[in-house]
This record gives C-alpha cells, structure tokens and sequence, in this order.
C-alpha cells in the first residue's frame, strides 16, 4: 500500500506525517516538470503531487493552471491546445533561465520517471470535471505503468471523484475541500473516498476537523503549507501528511523535531 496512506501512529508515538512535495519541489525548481519531480525524488519526498488535464487532441498532461500563461514562455487556454503545441512550449525558462528547456511533460512520461525511481508515490490531482471516459485515460495508465499500489487519485470536483470510483474502483481516492462543507463525511462516504484533504487553513482554524474525518476513518492529507509555524499547527492536529512546496525544508525541520523529542525523553 502506498506510504501516501500510513496506518495510525502507535500510542504514545509522536506524529510522523507523510511529506508530499506540491507539482514536484516547487520552491527550487519550475512546478509539474520532470525537473521538480526529480529534485522531490532526490530530496526524499515520500511523495509527489501533480496536477493533469486534457490537450486540445486528449492526450494527458501535466500542468496546473486553465492557462499556460504564469509558467510557459506562451499563451491560451490548455484543453484548446494540441500536445504538440503544448511541447513546444518552454516551462522552466519564466522559472529561471537555469531550467530553460523543460517541457510540459505527459502522463506517461511523469510514471515513467516514477517507476524508475522507487520510493516516491504519487498523489494526482485530476482538474476541473472529467467524465468516465476521460477519467479512464488517466486510471489505464496507471495501470499500464505498474504503479497502482503507489498512487493516490483526487480532485476537488465531487463528479470527478465519482468518476475515478466508477472506472478505478481499485485505485484509493481523495477528495479535496477549500471550505466547509454542510455534508462534508456524508459525501465522503458517498465518493467512497479513503482520505479527505482540507485546505491549510481550515485545520488550523478548526483543528478538531482532523478527529472527525479520523472517526470516519478518513486520511487527511493537508495543502499547502510552506512555514513552520504553519507546519506545528499540523502536527498538533495530528494530520497524516502535509503537502508543500518545500518538502527538503519539511523533512529537515521533521527529523530535527525528532531529534530533539527522543534528546527530551519524549519518543519511546
């Protein structure tokens, strides 16, 4: 099972949240480029988030935004764009000029990366509302890759979520949240979803939020938090992974918290 869905800390233990590296190691190199997922690979990311969406011609590729405008060397809306145009475009020079050349990467070339370099699992964000016969682009090649036991899908579009069920039932699923919601576990219970994952802010205004979706026997995988401050507010709520755009940072600043509890007498 992927490390993206931990089973609970024993009694007594101190909390050890999963770090999952927000589009690659966003902070020191262009986000969703093969550059940032092999820097969070080698910064020992327990795990990488992507984001995907669909080429004007249907093929699956990685980026975030509707646009390529904030992170190309181009403009236009992504789904009215072809693959081959979007290849052409460059997605590490408005980064830096270091990483000028980077593309955006396909699907495929993202799980290939993966299932040459094991130990980093996949959390994959699918965009905006997909039908079956789309979601099912995405949950093959997954399967395809040999990478089903290290991915964790989600979105923040219940009807993509359900989508994923549908076609994927074997893959776990996610569902992300920005704000509260009326029926928040009844829909998680209906999306038949294995991890609920809130905005930041929402589980450091109502930390009890993490206990609940716990008792619903829910992961809570929380975005994005960047600063320590905002980082201990997280391990008190006791969530089970935290996803930031500085996973080398979260990892040090992790293990030194270790340190100094088991030099406290704190760990068992």
């Amino acid at each position: 099972m992927t490390t993206l869905l931990p089973s609970p800390s024993p009694s007594g233990a101190a909390p050890s949240p999963v770090v999952v590296a927000h589009r690659g190691n966003s902070s020191v190199a262009p986000q969703n480029t093969l550059a940032a997922l092999e820097s969070a690979w080698r910064a020992q990311a327990h795990a990488v988030e992507i984001d995907v969406q669909l080429s004007a011609d249907g093929e699956v590729v990685v980026i975030h935004d509707d646009t390529v405008d904030a992170t190309t060397d181009g403009s236009g809306a992504v789904g009215a764009m072809p693959l081959a145009a979007l290849r052409a475009l460059d997605a590490g020079v408005t980064f830096s000029p270091a990483y000028a050349g980077q593309r955006v990467p396909t699907f495929t070339e993202v799980l290939d990366l993966l299932a040459a370099r094991p130990g980093t699992d996949l959390l994959l964000e699918l965009k905006g509302s997909w039908a079956t016969d789309d979601a099912r682009r995405v949950t093959d090649a997954v399967d395809a890759a040999g990478l089903a036991d290290r991915v964790v899908v989600q979105s923040f579009h219940p009807v993509t979520v359900a989508a994923l069920r549908d076609v994927a039932p074997h893959l776990p699923r996610g569902w992300l949240v920005h704000q509260a919601w009326d029926r928040l576990l009844e829909v998680a219970a209906e999306l038949a979803v294995v991890a609920c994952n809130p905005y930041v802010g929402m589980v450091l205004t109502d930390p009890a939020l993490v206990g609940r979706l716990h008792d619903a026997g829910l992961r809570v995988m929380t975005w994005t938090a960047n600063d320590a401050q905002q980082w201990d507010g997280l391990l008190a709520a006791g969530v089970d992974a935290v996803i930031t755009d500085r996973p080398d940072r979260l990892a040090g600043w992790l293990e030194g918290r270790a340190a100094r509890a088991a030099g406290a007498g704190l760990l068992p």
